[in-house]
């Protein structure tokens, strides 16, 4: 100590460290007000600011007051430069921290605000979070005098043989970002891989794709698997897509009025269930002379992969139910089998004389 501790010293350190305190709550307080106006407001940005600033500030100020009392006591230069080295790398600390929270929230909002961007993709939320506190936690071995110029060469060096021990993970990792950079999948998508997996992206992250199928399960995807892999996204180029439905109804029917009530049926689905496709145009095409009917494929409209099964199951009801009511048949397959009485005919096994031009029939009488 540079002189003797009194009483006085202690008031005004007492007083600092309360008025930092009393400043941190108080713009907490505010913060949390302007908060909750934020909220209320369109423009996103006045959120990240106010969640920015409700951690700094009151850290700020609560440093603020530590210093100053810390200042006011007769602390010698050794024990003064330790304290003012802590309240520094604390600050640093709550900043780092902050920020890598701010820009992560700016990233994941930017991207869900673009369709050709990934929406849920964590993947560069948390590429970018680690930059940011790697770079922090660089500036505090900075701030308490550690070189970092030898751990940066140690770090490139071992970075060598960590990329050749995490060659699976890093693997992952380039092809998360190659799917993602390529924007042939994003979150949201309706993907369907040659392995026979199929469902909706949830997420992409560092190391793998998740996948939710439509019997709510999720599937588990390395990025590296995906990147390799046939795969058909069925949200892209468009979301909007067509299916085809196959019927058939039978020789004597009239074909116009067969074409006439199915596009009526048609249009009656496309317009009256959830996500069809209003503007769709009907489209019956016949294109097959069957064994028992004409064959004939009537093209849907759907809104996304999922509206298929539904549009479906309504489109086959409710031409069923009109095919009945116009008299249109839908005839079975059927089969004629012509039983003979008395002997059974085969061919004569090889070996046997035979004429040219001849079948020589072996006759088994029966019973």
């Amino acid at each position: 100590m540079k002189r003797d501790l009194t009483v006085d010293d202690l008031v005004v350190a007492g007083i600092a460290l309360a008025v930092g305190l009393l400043a941190a709550f108080l713009l907490r307080m505010l913060l949390r007000w302007l908060g909750r106006h934020a909220d209320r407001t369109r423009w996103s940005g006045d959120d990240v600011m106010v969640d920015a600033l409700r951690s700094v500030v009151p850290w700020s100020a609560f440093i603020g007051g530590a210093a100053v009392a810390a200042a006011a006591l007769p602390l010698t230069k050794t024990v003064g430069h330790n304290v003012n080295q802590t309240l520094t790398v604390v600050l640093i600390g709550v900043s780092t921290l902050t920020v890598a929270r701010v820009v992560g929230t700016l990233v994941r909002t930017v991207t869900q605000s673009r369709a050709a961007v990934a929406g849920s993709a964590s993947i560069f939320v948390n590429i970018i979070r680690v930059v940011i506190v790697a770079l922090g936690f660089l500036v505090v071995l900075q701030t308490l005098g550690v070189s970092i110029a030898p751990m940066l060469t140690a770090l490139g060096v071992g970075g060598l043989a960590v990329a050749l021990a995490l060659q699976d993970t890093l693997a992952n990792l380039f092809a998360g970002i190659h799917i993602l950079a390529s924007k042939t999948v994003q979150p949201g998508d309706y993907i369907r891989l040659s392995s026979g997996e199929e469902g909706y992206v949830e997420d992409i992250n560092w190391r793998q794709t998740t996948v939710r199928n439509l019997s709510n399960n999720l599937v588990v995807i390395p990025n590296g698997e995906l990147a390799k892999t046939n795969m058909t996204n069925f949200m892209r180029p468009e979301q909007q897509l067509t299916i085809l439905v196959q019927a058939g109804v039978a020789y004597d029917s009239d074909l116009e009025h067969v074409e006439k009530v199915t596009i009526e049926v048609v249009a009656e689905v496309m317009t009256g269930i959830t996500g069809a496709v209003p503007d769709h145009e009907p489209l019956v095409r016949f294109h097959t002379f069957g064994d028992s009917r004409i064959g004939f494929t009537v093209i849907l409209g759907v809104g996304e992969f999922s509206d298929q099964f539904r549009i479906k199951h309504e489109f086959i009801k409710r031409l069923h139910k009109r095919y009945q009511a116009e008299g249109i048949r839908i005839p079975a397959p059927t089969r004629t089998v012509a039983l003979q009485q008395g002997a059974v005919v085969i061919p004569q096994q090889r070996g046997a004389e035979v004429e040219p031009g001849e079948v020589s029939p072996v006759r088994l009488d029966r019973g």
